[in-house]
């Protein structure tokens, strides 16, 4: 599979990735999309189209701060998903941002619902057979707890909130706050 990420500004791609990123991610986790233009203007977020010849596959929407990027927002559009495909573009993601701290956020699998632990399991299962390690504390984010996951490098939550303040300002990172400390991997 030959993955390329292609930044987008405008046009009908831009769309698409509009498109996927409203129906992608539940409403409470979402900025508006109109935030995430104005910090790509600004240099400070990527709108990232993964795409195959041409053709759309999903998107990646990256914030950066210093030698660390957040994977904000990832997704596949549903006909690609299970082949293969989110795991290319991680490894094209690791290719572009080598050299970078790359973080993660994933709703804590410590959850009561048996079917959305199902889900959020095999999200974690993923990044972990994909190369990304678990970091040692969990976050609230908008009110949902979430574990935090990196390209192996450490990154403490200090230098991760930074990178909300630094892409979006402080009415993001101000409702971002430290939960606790995670259990170590063999606990996982």
């Amino acid at each position: 599979m030959s993955i390329k990420l292609k930044q987008v500004f405008s046009g009908e791609r831009l769309m698409e990735i509009h498109a996927l990123y409203e129906t992608a991610f539940p409403a409470g986790e979402k900025k508006p999309f109109s935030m995430i233009i104005s910090g790509q203007e600004t240099g400070l977020v990527e709108i990232l189209s993964a795409e195959e010849n041409d053709t759309f596959l999903g998107l990646a929407i990256m914030a950066k701060s210093g030698d660390r990027v957040l994977l904000d927002y990832f997704a596949i559009a549903s006909e690609r998903r299970g082949q293969g495909t989110g795991s290319a573009v991680l490894q094209a993601l690791k290719e572009r941002y080598q050299g970078m701290r790359i973080i993660i956020e994933i709703e804590s699998t410590k959850c009561v619902d048996e079917e959305e632990l199902v889900i959020r399991t095999r999200r974690k299962s993923f990044y972990l057979r994909n190369g990304f390690t678990m970091l040692s504390y969990y976050v609230d984010l908008w009110g949902t707890e979430m574990e935090m996951l990196s390209n192996g490098l450490p990154c403490p939550y200090e230098e991760y909130l930074d990178i909300y303040t630094t892409a979006f300002g402080t009415q993001v990172s101000d409702r971002i706050h430290f939960l606790g400390e995670a259990p170590a991997a063999a606990e996982l």
